[in-house]
């Protein structure tokens, strides 16, 4: 991608939805819903409100926020009119839909984005790369002399957008698109950002958990940048479905949305393999409904497209924690973690600082679009079968009279599809970065040299267990080197590797010293004498990016000579 992109144009910019419209489309739509139930199905879908949200409070700790205090009073009226007949349910329910909205709605700024966009790429080079704005200036860990008011680094030389850029900047005036990226690190969402203004493509409305509102300046901008509040605590489904609504109203209203479908962080650091359809399906649900008022004699129905976005980190600020969380019993995970590394201002500074004084340490890869049911689509946008003819999506949904068929099943099924395609994408994108690779390579041999353990008794090896000699981890990047480049040859992934003279020595090299950088622990550091120490979780974190690229086969090393073959097992 060219590095002087092309800025947003200003009739790019999502349309500013005032609270009072707003609310009044989500209770609009939450009354369609609720028309067509028994009265039973409207006190039960008011009584999980209630009792979810009444332990939620009663487990809440440091006490309750002020707004939680509020939510209480409405949730306790709520209480009280499960017992009573269905109109106060149905006004106790409409009265909560109200206050939701009210939580999950920020109001796009135009102004406020212009300033943003133009200070961004000056601020993360100037303030970012800075070593300590106390001291008045810095300098980089590359020496590219990144000062507080001196130096600069831009972005664009860390921050590595690839993808057919260009086709989407054409789509995006024509189509709404819906962004769909992996989730590693809370860093994502302004990374997309800064990414998405750099491809030169306009913004895009995004839910963003309540956690990352707490630090004022960053609520500040978050809120008028197109960031929606996602309250992840909330689990009842009148929330999700008030969520759902949120999002369905945006698409159909022609904002550009993004989403995470694998949820929430991937805590294991894999890249996901499972979708969470609630959200995704709103794309299917707002296109139909555009078709339905196109058949009223309304505008014609702007088709929706799915974009999907694969991260790479060479460092991941969140790493520690995310895998503890991951190695803990599935019972005991936290699904919200409110105090990782992200929570710490200067943690953040810190990272941020040195990962942007490595060249290429994260790369943003905007996928092939997709259509609604997970065909690929031409550069118009057109859907494409499986031997590249053109197919007519509108077929999927309408009759052979040209109307409307509604079936949920249906959809649910053209969403599963739609997930697993985003699935092969991402994989398919991931790209293999130096930290990935060494780490795959230093946990497989971990895992040679203690086949009977299991995964959690191997964290818990000693200093003398966790040593490595650096030639073995050296033949066995090789060797891994070598199955990986094949698989990019043939399409299945993607890398940035060095290459060179001795492409193995120098991302051995380049690992090592990545890894020196931030982590107390580095997942593997030389220790001298040719050996390298291994930090097994933080090895386990970045390997697992290698997870499911079919490398697991490919032997660490040369058999020796004489030495008979394994049995089949």
């Amino acid at each position: 991608m060219a590095r002087s992109a092309r800025p947003a144009a200003p009739d790019a910019l999502p349309v500013s939805t005032s609270l009072p419209e707003l609310r009044a489309a989500l209770l609009r739509r939450a009354r369609l819903r609720l028309l067509p139930r028994a009265d039973g199905a409207v006190a039960d879908l008011l009584a999980e409100a209630v009792y979810l949200e009444r332990r939620r409070f009663a487990e809440s700790r440091g006490g309750l926020s002020p707004e939680d205090s509020v939510e209480r009073g409405q949730i306790e009226e709520a209480a009280r009119a499960v017992h009573r007949g269905r109109a106060e349910q149905e006004t106790a329910l409409l009265g909560l839909v109200g206050a939701y909205a009210g939580q999950i709605h920020n109001t796009f700024s135009p102004r406020t984005y212009r300033f943003a966009t133009s200070v961004l790429p000056s601020g993360l080079s100037r303030i970012l790369t800075a070593a300590d704005p106390g001291r008045g200036r810095g300098a980089a860990a590359d020496g590219a002399g990144a000062g507080w008011f001196g130096g600069h680094v831009d972005p664009l030389q860390r921050v590595h957008i690839r993808g057919d850029v260009a086709l989407l900047q054409r789509l995006a005036r024509t189509h709404t698109l819906i962004l769909t990226p992996t989730h590693l690190s809370n860093m994502d969402s302004p990374l997309i950002g800064y990414a998405l203004h750099a491809a030169g493509l306009p913004p895009f409305i995004y839910g963003a958990g309540l956690n990352l509102f707490s630090n004022p300046v960053m609520a500040f901008f978050m809120s008028r940048l197109g960031a929606y509040t996602v309250d992840r605590r909330k689990r009842h489904q009148l929330y999700k479905d008030t969520l759902k609504d949120y999002s369905t109203e945006a698409i159909g209203s022609g904002h550009h949305s993004l989403f995470f479908p694998g949820g929430t962080r991937a805590r294991s650091g894999e890249v996901e393999i499972d979708v969470k359809k609630g959200l995704l399906g709103t794309g299917l649900i707002a296109w139909q409904e555009a078709l339905r008022a196109e058949a009223a004699g309304g505008a014609p129905a702007r088709d929706v497209l799915v974009v999907p976005c694969a991260l790479s980190y060479a460092m991941v600020l969140e790493a520690e924690t995310l895998i503890e969380d991951a190695l803990k019993e599935s019972g005991q995970r936290r699904y919200i973690i409110s105090d990782d590394e992200f929570s710490d201002s200067r943690s953040v500074a810190s990272f941020t600082r040195q990962i942007l004084a490595l060249d290429a340490s994260v790369i943003v890869h905007f996928g092939a679009p997709l259509d609604l049911f997970g065909n690929p689509v031409d550069e118009q946008g057109r859907s494409l079968g499986r031997g590249g003819g053109l197919l007519d999506r509108r077929a999927y949904v309408l009759d052979r009279e040209g109307q409307l068929v509604e079936d949920a099943q249906r959809d649910r099924v053209y969403t599963e599809a739609l997930s697993g395609a985003l699935v092969r994408a991402w994989h398919r994108d991931n790209t293999v970065m130096e930290t990935h690779l060494v780490a795959y390579a230093a946990w497989r041999l971990l895992v040679a040299e203690s086949p009977r353990r299991s995964t959690w008794e191997r964290m818990f090896l000693s200093e003398d267990e966790r040593l490595l000699p650096r030639a073995a981890l050296a033949e066995a990047v090789g060797r891994l080197r070598e199955a990986l480049d094949a698989k990019v040859a043939a399409g299945a992934l993607r890398s940035h590797l060095p290459s060179g003279a001795d492409p193995t020595e120098a991302t051995l090299r380049l690992a090592l010293d990545r890894f020196s950088r931030f982590h107390s622990q580095p997942a593997v550091a030389e220790v001298g004498g040719g050996r390298v120490r291994v930090a097994p979780r933080l090895a386990l974190y970045y390997g697992n990016r290698l997870a499911h690229a079919g490398l697991g086969d490919v032997p660490l090393s040369a058999p020796a000579v004489g030495a008979r073959p394994a049995e089949s097992p």
